[in-house]
Parts: C-alpha cells; structure tokens; sequence
C-alpha cells in the first residue's frame, strides 16, 4: 500500500508540474489555409488546450500569421508534438515539411489538437475526448458523434 501511494503522489505531483510549464513553440510550417504548430508542454485536458488557444490566439496572428485562411474562408490549425525533433523520413508515419530543405525535415506523427473554422465561421476544436465548438456567442458545445 505504501509504494501505491508513493507512487500516486509522484505521478500527480509530476502532473501538476507539467501543467505549470509554458508551452514552448518549437516552429510552425505554412502549407497554403493549413499550419502546423510544432510544440512542447501542450496541455493534457481538451479544456486546457481550448483554453491555451482562446489565450493566446491572437499572439500567433502577430507572430506567425496563423490562422490563415484560405479565399473561401476556411483553415485549419494542426499542434503536434515535437516531441524528439526533426527527423529524416524514412519512418512511414512521420509528417514532413516541405518547406525545409534538410534531410531532417520529419517528426513522428503525433497530432495533440486541431483547430479550424467551418462556414459559419464558428471555431471547432479537436482534441482527445471530442470535437468542440465555440460560436459567435461564446459557448463552446461538445459536439455529438453520429455513434452516440
């Protein structure tokens, strides 16, 4: 029973550690209305992640031009993991970047949140319990699957 509860107050106590990290914005790659966001010390929670994108939303304007959509309208914001780094490609499951020219071009595919718009301009966010939705209003909804 005492390793158990050893063990427990490490584990959350390492969790409450990482949740005071701030997130580290390792690189983002444009490929026309999509951005990938390369990051370190995301969020665990959807509620976390929807809120670190309501808070710093408009920093990746400024700073990198993310969202940026395309003439219809439309975008979507990819956050993977960064994870180990760039890597060369010849995993078959990693996602490469066109945009550099180095052999180590690649990370392994490990999508943390997605974030795009829909016609009607409503915000929707991906993460690992759901699919959000943030209206004009403010509220965000989880969406229902079609197998609910």
């Amino acid at each position: 029973m005492d390793r158990f509860l050893c063990a427990s107050i490490l584990f959350f106590s390492y969790i409450f550690w990482r949740s005071l990290q701030p997130v580290d914005i390792v690189a983002v790659h444009q490929r026309n209305n999509f951005s990938d966001v390369l990051v370190n010390n995301f969020p665990f929670t959807d509620k976390r992640k929807v809120n670190w994108w309501l808070d710093n939303k408009d920093k990746l304007k400024e700073k990198y031009d993310i969202p940026n959509p395309a003439s219809y309208g439309l975008f979507t914001i990819v956050i993977w993991k960064f994870g180990e780094g760039y890597k060369e490609a010849g995993k078959y499951d990693r996602m490469c970047f066109e945009d550099m020219k180095e052999k180590r071009n690649c990370i392994d595919k490990n999508v943390l949140f997605i974030i795009s718009n829909d016609r009607n301009n409503d915000m929707l966010f991906v993460g690992d319990n759901g699919t959000y939705r943030l209206n004009k209003n403010g509220e965000i909804t989880k969406l229902k699957r079609e197998s609910d």
